[in-house]
């Protein structure tokens, strides 16, 4: 089986009781309204994101929509400045349909570039402020844009060599806190700031986007690419719409709330549930040009933050900052993202006070999702249900690296208790947007991800690539991306789950698990990277005294590499690729290297005799 956390391992002694199980159909009350929002978007609306903006701006005009260092921006003001790139962008030849890479950090006038180009039409190409050369070229060309805004803090990359300049037009955006430096010298960029200061503020024709449909691609959001190149997938307007007022529904947003956006515009965990979110609700948006554990909860005081997305390593990092006195006195009260384990969940709660926690699971390209709306801890939510959702869970057979099929050849839903990969149906209907699989720029990458005749014939499923259980109560539980899982000793491993057991331990700040090869052994040994706390040192002791109480002796790690830092992405997404090619071989690692000694009963460094011990035990 595998290693999954069991009731006894959520409710162990010392850990916060769970609140008691909503009924199936209190739960599904609130989960149908996010359905019957979802369900009123079509492509062929008229409706697009610009309109939206437009209409906030009127409404709301005086209130604030972006906080940003000392000073805001109101809903008018946002639409001024979004109208006068459009109005810029329009003049230099963009139009409908066109593909303009965006390369700015976390500012206002990504907001501002980012809207004025929904309002031509265009399609705004997010581009990873955090990557260069090769990976910078490969973006470019998935995206098909030959128009680049880019903000002065960004235009170092562009002068890497394999970036071809050819066709590449640069338009740059000044930045006052990172201004261009010497590697840009000889770049030929355009002076776009003095283009749109010397354009109009009011609303550009609406027949520049004549046309234009709901339906119509948005913007193009990268993957996160943890295990290679990202794919560039495909957001429509009504699919960024939808979001926006799925996800007010679900937490209640209002017009007073003010949402901290830390997280990378770049990414759909800001761009799609904080923009789309914060804009349908009338809500406000302190920006944080990147995370900052010291200046987080000064930030929620100072412009009284209600909600926040996160992810799990920034919470993980936030616990393991020393107690302050008064950390409890906030504003917050809501909590929405992905990878909050049990144990970071409860001490979340225990330090920082009572909030709602909306964990939830889906992908920036996912035509399902998941989300808690019962603050049951460590879930990603529940299906109560199955005929009132598109997800399903079908068996996967880790060792075999394949799903497990029914006589007839159709895969098989998982039983409660059961690992599986999570798939959503792709709605066959043109017009409805709900399940629809946008996919990305790359036909093939699309059909990759999409398997048919699943549990019939003509049928059509996205493939989520995750693994994830479902209890009795319909709860749904994350295990592990496929390929992190692994086999050890004829048992299962989880890489996730065995992280966040590892996590617990005091003085560990980030911990990242996986599979390595072991000459003359089948299957796959652990392996744990840790990043201490600072001043706080390794101890290969208690690791071992906390592996031992906590998980089964197959999934305890073999081998510890104690690393200086993490390798995260720009979304504060652990990468595992390199880590594990290069396995325990201590001819490339400088790190230190550690190996499990059961007969020391504690981690010992790693030598060609103390690795024979632990392979003969």
């Amino acid at each position: 089986m595998s290693m999954v956390l069991s009731a006894a391992q959520v409710c162990a002694p010392g850990a916060a009781a769970l609140p008691a199980i909503p009924a199936r159909e209190a739960t599904q009350a609130r989960l149908d309204r996010r359905g019957a929002v979802a369900a009123k978007y079509r492509a062929s609306s008229p409706f697009t994101l610009g309109d939206l903006l437009e209409a906030r701006a009127r409404e709301h005009g005086a209130r604030a929509l972006l906080r940003y260092g000392e000073r805001e921006w109101s809903y008018a003001e946002v639409n001024a400045q979004a109208n006068r790139v459009a109005h810029a962008a329009h003049a230099l030849g963009v139009g409908r349909g066109d593909v303009v890479a965006l390369a700015m950090e976390n500012r206002p006038e990504f907001f501002f570039a980012w809207f004025g180009l929904a309002k031509l039409g265009a399609v705004a190409a997010f581009l990873n402020t955090q990557i260069g050369g090769r990976a910078l070229a490969h973006a470019l060309a998935a995206t098909g844009a030959q128009r680049v805004i880019v903000g002065a803090e960004c235009l170092h990359a562009f002068a890497a060599p394999e970036v071809d300049h050819g066709g590449l037009a640069l338009w740059r955006m000044a930045d006052a806190e990172r201004p261009a430096g010497e590697a840009t010298r000889g770049l030929v960029a355009l002076d776009f700031d003095a283009r749109v200061a010397a354009a109009p503020p009011h609303d550009p024709d609406p027949l520049w986007r004549s046309g234009l449909v709901a339906g119509d691609a948005a913007v193009h959001i990268f993957t996160s690419g943890t295990t290679g190149l990202p794919k560039a997938a495909i957001i429509s307007h009504a699919r960024w719409l939808m979001t926006g007022e799925v996800m007010q529904v679900t937490m209640d947003i209002g017009a007073a709330d003010c949402f901290y956006c830390y997280l990378p515009l770049f990414h759909g965990a800001a761009s799609l549930s904080v923009g789309a979110t914060a804009i349908y609700a009338g809500a406000s948006i302190a920006l944080r040009r990147r995370f900052s554990r010291r200046a987080f909860w000064a930030d929620v005081r100072r412009w009284r933050v209600t909600v926040c997305q996160y992810v799990g390593e920034t919470c993980r990092y936030l616990l393991a900052e020393p107690p302050a006195a008064g950390e409890r006195e906030h504003t917050l009260r809501k909590m929405v993202g992905a990878g909050l384990g049990v144990q970071s969940w409860t001490q979340w709660l225990e330090r920082f006070g009572p909030m709602d926690i909306y964990e939830g699971w889906s992908a920036t390209e996912a035509n399902t999702t998941l989300i808690n709306v019962d603050n049951r801890v460590g879930s990603c939510g529940r299906i109560p249900f199955a005929d009132k959702t598109n997800l399903r869970l079908v068996r996967y057979d880790v060792e075999r690296d394949e799903h497990v099929r029914d006589g007839d050849g159709r895969l098989v839903p998982c039983r409660p208790g059961e690992v599986g990969e999570a798939i959503g149906m792709i709605c066959d209907l043109p017009d409805v947007i709900a399940g629809r699989f946008e996919g990305y720029t790359s036909a093939e990458a699309t059909e990759r991800k999409i398997m048919r005749n699943v549990f019939r014939d003509g049928d059509a499923w996205w493939s989520s690539g995750d693994l994830m259980r479902i209890d009795e109560d319909g709860y749904c539980w994350f295990v592990d991306r496929i390929g992190d899982t692994f086999r050890w000793k004829s048992e299962n491993v989880s890489t996730t789950e065995v992280g966040e057991i590892l996590g617990e331990l005091p003085g560990i700040e980030s911990v990242s698990v996986y599979g390595v090869r072991v000459p003359g052994a089948e299957g796959r040994a652990g392996m744990a990277a840790v990043v201490m706390a600072p001043g706080r040192p390794f101890d290969p002791l208690a690791l071992y005294r906390h592996a031992a109480a906590r998980l089964p002796s197959y999934a305890a790690p073999l081998f510890v590499r104690v690393r200086p830092a993490a390798d995260i992405t720009a979304t504060y997404k652990l990468r595992k690729v390199e880590l594990q090619r290069q396995g325990f071989d201590a001819a490339q690692i400088a790190d230190p290297l550690f190996v499990r000694d059961e007969q020391a009963a504690r981690y010992v460094p790693l030598t060609p005799a103390a690795l024979a011990r632990a392979l003969a035990g």
